[in-house]
């Protein structure tokens, strides 16, 4: 959980690096949450409100981490536009956040699996 807070404290910094752990962590608990609120609506039979309503909420704080794991494996978080391509870029995106920590520092920082916690 503390993956996931932290990078919703840092929910517009689209600066810097961030390890595969932290990403998929956070992926991870927008996941269960999802999950969990969609069994709920489904479940009280009220329209996706809350879904939609987390969705409009994660927005930003899943951009800023993407792009951020796109600068650890050494891409411009430019990248993260490929995923309008149908298919086949959902898949390039995937495998580059997939992809481990560029070596030593890079243009966007330094290598966060060398800063200690």
């Amino acid at each position: 959980m503390d993956w996931y807070l932290k990078v919703l404290k840092n929910y517009v910094g689209f600066e810097g690096r961030a390890r595969r752990k932290e990403y998929w962590m956070f992926v991870l608990i927008n996941v269960i949450i999802s999950i969990v609120l969609t069994i709920v609506e489904t479940s009280t039979d009220i329209a996706p409100f809350l879904t939609v309503l987390y969705s409009l909420f994660i927005l930003l704080p899943s951009l800023a981490v993407t792009v951020r794991r796109l600068h650890d494996t050494g891409r411009s978080g430019w990248w993260v536009l490929i995923s309008l391509i149908p298919l086949i870029g959902s898949i390039v995106l995937l495998v580059f956040t997939c992809l481990d920590s560029e070596e030593g520092d890079n243009q966007y920082g330094t290598n966060p699996k060398l800063v200690s916690h």
